[in-house]
């Protein structure tokens, strides 16, 4: 009986670890939503990280 609350009370201490998805995070936003904008803000960042080709190489690939 003993080892079944044991059991219980890890289960629920796991459980309460880390902020929930709805809980106010930083910027008045909640913690899903910054983490939401965190992801979109990398993917921005990756896309405007890779240069383009430039104009004269196409040019010159012409036949």
């Amino acid at each position: 009986m003993m080892k079944r609350h044991v059991g219980y009370i890890a289960l629920l201490s796991l459980v309460a670890c880390g902020p929930a998805q709805n809980d106010p995070g930083p910027g008045g936003v909640t913690v899903g939503e910054a983490q939401a904008l965190d992801e979109a803000a990398e993917m921005l960042d990756e896309r405007n990280a890779s240069p383009e080709e430039p104009s004269s190489e196409k040019a010159t690939q012409q036949p």
